[in-house]
């Protein structure tokens, strides 16, 4: 199945205390170029992020977004220094006594000491949280892995229409050979006339003419490879899988031949359908680098 390397997906769940978020975009790139932006909290887990991911991409630049929040805030605990809290009061009760001050040692009042409480890490389990990231990233990258395909299966159906068309042209091109042909021939007899009729005619130089004449104007090993082509070019299309770099590479091989074909028939009809079939080549071309 071909595959758009152009593709969008989000996913989100809460599970075990824990909410997490996930979004995934890609665009057109020669290779895999995959960025990762995890919470610093849990860069840990970023390797693993990225060989779950290339698992299922081969081209394109992808950004991953991922949230992790926890529902109990931020993963510390505030406990109360009880040793220093009963000094504390103790100090307290005795600056009131010893100097008769007045009011009471209220809770509000011991409060405003920070130093009453500590702050502590919570130990968290990884393995946990990465089973619950991992199922998250599973259910993004299904949706995102189905709306790749289904772009993708556009992208197919677009190509094997230009291709048609491209092969309607190539067929006119060689509907309309033999009258080059033809031309051909009665410009190479124009030559050799001219070549008899020199006051001392030199063989050699009109066997060379007619070589160099009939090089330059003969299609028929160029439309040949140019069928070839188009047909190897129309299997890897429905062969699927990661096909963009071959389709790219069968492509270039096909603006070769048509190239060749454009500079060798000395036809006029034959030289428009090339520049329409160029024209079609450059759409094609377009076209699969949308492809992975």
């Amino acid at each position: 199945m071909i595959k758009s390397m152009t593709g969008f997906s989000r996913w989100e769940q809460e599970s075990d205390g824990f909410y997490i978020r996930t979004e995934l975009k890609s665009v057109n790139h020669r290779y895999l170029d995959l960025s990762v932006r995890l919470p610093r909290l849990y860069s840990y887990l970023e390797d693993k992020v990225r060989d779950m991911i290339k698992k299922s991409l081969n081209r394109g630049k992808a950004d991953l977004y991922i949230s992790i929040e926890r529902k109990d805030g931020d993963g510390k605990q505030v406990l109360l220094n009880e040793g220093y809290a009963k000094s504390y009061l103790a100090a307290l009760t005795k600056l009131k006594e010893s100097f008769s001050l007045a009011g009471e040692v209220s809770l509000e009042i011991a409060a405003r000491n920070p130093e009453l409480f500590v702050s502590e890490e919570t130990e968290e389990d990884e393995e946990k949280v990465w089973e619950l990231l991992s199922s998250c990233l599973e259910q993004m990258m299904a949706g995102f892995l189905k709306m790749r395909q289904t772009e993708g299966e556009c992208l197919k159906a677009d190509l094997e229409e230009k291709l048609l068309g491209v092969q309607e042209l190539v067929s006119e091109i060689k509907r309309r050979e033999p009258e080059a042909t033809e031309q051909y021939e009665q410009r190479l007899r124009q030559k050799i006339e001219e070549a008899l009729s020199a006051a001392e005619p030199d063989p050699q130089r009109l066997l060379t003419e007619v070589a160099i004449f009939s090089e330059k104007t003969a299609i028929d090993e160029e439309l040949v490879r140019l069928d070839s082509h188009m047909q190897s070019f129309s299997d890897t299309l429905h062969a699927g899988g990661a096909v963009g770099k071959k389709l790219d590479f069968i492509m270039q091989e096909m603006n070769r031949e048509i190239n060749t074909i454009g500079s060798k028939a000395n036809n006029l009809e034959i030289s428009k359908i090339v520049i329409d079939v160029k024209s079609e080549f450059e759409k094609i071309r377009e076209q699969i680098q949308n492809i992975e």
